[in-house]
């Protein structure tokens, strides 16, 4: 694992229910303004809150890639025009050339929206309207966009791991970069709102009936959101010190059960040592760790378990999810994204919505925003079926 890193960050960009871009992030971040609300989409759960990018819903795909053209594309394509993040790949690619940049993506819906909205319209006798699924519903038709998009040739990986998708997006890449199959990597991942999960997660009794409140001891259940975040990784150089960076990363998976983590964290603690390891850092040289931190009961619970494990009560812990919602598979991108900010800013951000956390949790849980001096965040991304992921995001020596 250490050989896979560092891996310079370039670029990155995040777009969510905060705001699109990194300058509307920070800005919700620092003013502890969430980007919640009550749901207004059609045929939802009712009473519930969710994290809409109504932005993303006025935007299309350029001419030549309008067939692709469905939410999920939507979003993606408004985060990519964010932040000179198209320029800066457009200037990777002229030194080491398209063929050389692979894209590396994670998604748990795609485009499934595009495939609901025939459905509701289907004719008498059942059948759907056509359309391309392939270019909207297809797991794999979010990197294909966005590396057609990119004007890219490289290597193209879709990632669905549920919600650590996002974040497994650079283990993969970092994989590609390694073993010389790629220079530089396009990694992230974007989700958006549809009806499945939605009404899936309301099935599953996990639906908050308010903003979602991580690590609350009254907390009740989790918001969902939509959002895509990208970043360029890049090998780091000898003239890269002080580059934002991809420092380490671990993974696991537990197989405990198909929708509850382990109560004990296990397969959490794993991937945590494993990222520090690979990364080459003892627990005390982590300034901040993002939790995966959805809001329900099991989750944080087990989640505090397992960071005490590592960390004792030594360093500040929390959920941005109180800003964004559980972005399913964007989430371990957009968290990354936000813990570069972090990093930038030097900022911990505490969890909203409460006052104080839960008092059986042994970490030391954040609940208002700290400006202090982080050097390394270590960001977790916890899904289904017992898939585990960190990252540990910092400044290169």
């Amino acid at each position: 694992m250490r050989r896979m890193f560092p891996l310079r960050i370039t670029a990155y960009t995040a777009t969510s229910a905060m705001g699109a871009g990194l300058a509307a992030t920070r800005s919700a971040l620092a003013a502890r303004r969430s980007g919640l609300a009550p749901c207004d989409l059609p045929d939802m759960p009712p009473g519930i809150w969710i994290g809409r990018v109504r932005e993303a819903e006025a935007v299309e795909p350029p001419a030549p890639l309008a067939a692709f053209a469905c939410r999920n594309t939507r979003l993606a394509e408004l985060a990519l025009r964010q932040d000179g993040f198209m320029e800066a790949v457009a200037a990777a690619a002229r030194r080491h050339g398209a063929q050389r940049i692979a894209v590396v993506l994670g998604t748990s819906t795609s485009g499934i929206e595009e495939t609901e909205r025939r459905w509701s319209r289907r004719d008498a006798a059942g059948a759907l309207a056509p359309y391309d699924f392939a270019r909207t519903h297809d797991l794999h038709a979010l990197p294909r966009y966005v590396r057609a998009r990119l004007g890219l040739a490289g290597p193209c990986v879709s990632v669905s791991t549920a919600c650590t998708s996002g974040a497994r997006s650079f283990l993969d890449a970092a994989t590609l970069i390694a073993a010389g199959l790629a220079d530089a990597a396009v990694v992230g991942g974007a989700d958006t709102l549809c009806r499945l999960t939605l009404h899936g997660f309301g099935s599953l009794e996990l639906l908050a009936r308010g903003p979602t409140r991580p690590c609350a001891e009254d907390r009740d259940g989790i918001s969902i959101g939509e959002a895509a975040a990208f970043a360029l990784l890049e090998r780091a150089g000898p003239g890269d010190g002080g580059a934002l960076a991809l420092l380490g990363g671990g993974a696991s998976s537990d197989g405990h059960h198909m929708s509850s983590p382990h109560p004990d964290g296990h397969g959490a603690v794993t991937a945590m040592q494993e990222a520090l390891a690979s990364a080459g850092l003892a627990p005390a040289a982590i300034g901040y760790v993002n939790m995966h931190g959805t809001g329900t009961r099991a989750n944080d619970a087990m989640e505090d378990r397992a960071i005490a494990r590592v960390f004792g009560d030594a360093v500040p812990c929390s959920s941005t999810k109180g800003w964004t919602g559980h972005t399913l598979g964007a989430s371990g991108a957009l968290e990354a994204a936000i813990s570069a900010i972090c990093v930038e800013e030097g900022l911990v951000p505490g969890c909203l919505g409460l006052d104080r956390p839960d008092p059986s949790f042994a970490s030391r849980i954040a609940v208002a925003n700290i400006a202090a001096p982080v050097a390394r965040v270590l960001s977790n991304s916890f899904g289904f079926g017992g898939s585990n992921c960190a990252l540990v995001i910092g400044r290169l020596p």
